[in-house]
């Protein structure tokens, strides 16, 4: 309850501070526009879809709906003029970064955010589509009055020219003849066209994505999301396609998890094993490195991370010791 009368307070706070435009001012009609601005500012795990969906609210009800789409590992909030303080005696720490985010001003060191933040792929296509069909409405400018018009004084007559002799010109001197430029010899292949990836393509593939853990496996899901530890229990993460199974907490490292008993194969298996897996974590490596993410290879004992370094000495590889 008192999270709720916070979020009215500042409600009412936002709606007397904004002073009334003057008329030779340009206004923002649009109150949309102006939210998607300020939650661009932010750094999202959904990429912007609850600040887009929820854009046409006012901006502390849009704080308060999607505050648990917002990377709280990233974000830190700071009540600087200690109006949240009574919010935040009786509510939990939701309550305290709510009240503060939802202020109507923009207070410096009142929200820090780490690192650089990229705009929510959903928030920057809402934006791009005001861009397309042209900035939100904004006050005419005043109607400016009629200059006085006066009467065209009459002309005078024009006095008669007599006609100066025509000459006819010299005929041009004809142009050397250029030769023919020789046609390039070889196969005609159309153009090729840009291949760099567009920065927004990379936005919308790096997008991290939870999804429900891919194997029954219980042994192995449970050692995914406790050894890391997994920042989304009981989910993978799809990155660019590619499927992991774990996003450590509080840094980007995207994680891969064994938990077979490779220490009982016979050599033929174990070689074959680790041919398959080396292909995966290659695969895996790449996309991680391409989002901007680490990656991390954990096995059950020390036998199985010998073998997979003594294939490919440029992996991170941690034993985990989870058993089967």
């Amino acid at each position: 309850m008192r999270l709720r009368a916070c979020i009215a307070l500042l409600l009412y706070v936002s709606a007397c501070a904004t002073s009334a435009p003057s008329p030779e001012e340009p206004v923002d009609w649009d109150p949309r526009y102006a939210n998607l601005q300020r939650a661009a500012k932010l750094p999202w795990t959904d990429g912007g879809r609850c600040a887009v969906r929820e854009a046409s609210e006012p901006w502390p009800v849009l704080t308060e709906r999607c505050y648990q789409a917002l990377d709280h590992d990233r974000i830190e909030f700071h009540d600087i003029t200690g109006r949240c303080a009574v919010a935040s005696a009786g509510a939990a720490a939701m309550g305290l970064g709510v009240c503060v985010l939802a202020a109507p001003e923009i207070i410096v060191g009142a929200v820090v955010v780490a690192g650089v933040v990229v705009v929510g792929f959903a928030i920057s296509e809402a934006l791009e589509a005001y861009e397309k069909r042209g900035r939100p409405q904004v006050r005419p400018p005043p109607t400016l009055p009629v200059p006085e018009t006066r009467p065209v004084p009459e002309a005078r007559p024009v006095p008669e020219v007599k006609p100066v002799p025509v000459t006819k010109p010299a005929p041009p001197k004809p142009l050397p003849q250029k030769r023919p430029k020789p046609e390039p010899k070889g196969p005609d292949f159309p153009p090729v066209g840009p291949t760099e990836v567009t920065e927004r393509e990379r936005r919308r593939r790096c997008e991290l994505i939870p999804v429900p853990h891919e194997g029954k496996d219980d042994a192995h899901n449970k050692c995914a999301d406790l050894f890391p530890p997994n920042r989304y229990p009981g989910m993978d993460v799809l990155v660019d396609g590619v499927s992991f199974d774990a996003l450590q907490v509080g840094v980007r490292v995207l994680w891969e998890i064994k938990t077979h008993q490779f220490d009982t194969y016979p050599d033929f298996i174990r070689r074959r094993e680790i041919e398959k897996e080396l292909e995966q974590m290659i695969r895996e490596r790449t996309a991680a490195a391409a989002c901007g993410y680490d990656f991390v290879v954990g096995v059950s004992t020390q036998a199985h991370k010998d073998a997979l370094l003594e294939a490919d000495s440029s992996l991170d590889v941690v034993v985990t010791g989870c058993k089967r």
